[in-house]
């Protein structure tokens, strides 16, 4: 075998490697955020979350954006800190209950923790200016980048992003709006 032969397969090998990962990120993110929809409880609705953006940050690494994927497991840890710290002060509020089912109108009782956790869940969700939404754009633009299924990869990537948005509303609807349950 010749060295640039070699070198031809060893690239893409790589290639291959790579895509393997990006694709396996988008599947774990589209698949954790689907869970995460239909959870009632609060912990593990932000446990959901967490894998689907785990595969999110894969999806990016898989694409060659390294970049993208540290800044968003930067500034995940932050916004979701924030959100276990909330879930948290919301538990402990209503004596261990976690059914989202059982909770609504906190907002009055906990205005401290809604605001706090209105912040995180706005950063999760990707809303501009907000830390979520500057690392999700460079991730979604990342796939771009990939040589193969760039196209499938940044649709996955916005709708899951989109169910992102969709089951963080819900739980802070749930939680914190309405009425008293």
């Amino acid at each position: 075998v010749l060295p640039f032969e070699r070198s031809v397969r060893e690239t893409h090998a790589r290639l291959v490697d790579r895509l393997l990962v990006a694709v396996t990120g988008a599947v774990t993110a589209l698949m954790a955020g689907t869970i995460a929809i239909v959870q009632t409880d609060i912990k593990r609705v932000l446990a959901y979350s967490t894998v689907s953006q785990l595969g999110f940050m894969f999806l990016a690494a898989g694409c060659g954006a390294y970049g993208a994927a540290v800044f968003h497991l930067f500034t995940h840890a932050f916004f979701k800190a924030l959100l276990f710290l909330g879930s948290g002060s919301v538990i402990h509020a209503l004596r261990g209950e976690q059914d989202l089912r059982k909770m609504g109108g906190l907002a009055k009782k906990s205005p401290i923790t809604c605001a706090t956790f209105a912040i995180g869940t706005a950063a999760i969700a990707g809303v501009p200016f907000f830390s979520g939404f500057y690392s999700k754009e460079e991730i979604l633009a990342g796939t771009l980048g990939a040589v193969a299924l760039g196209p499938w990869l940044l649709g996955v990537g916005l709708f899951t992003a989109g169910l992102t948005a969709f089951y963080m509303t819900r739980l802070f609807v749930l939680t914190f709006l309405g009425r008293f349950r």
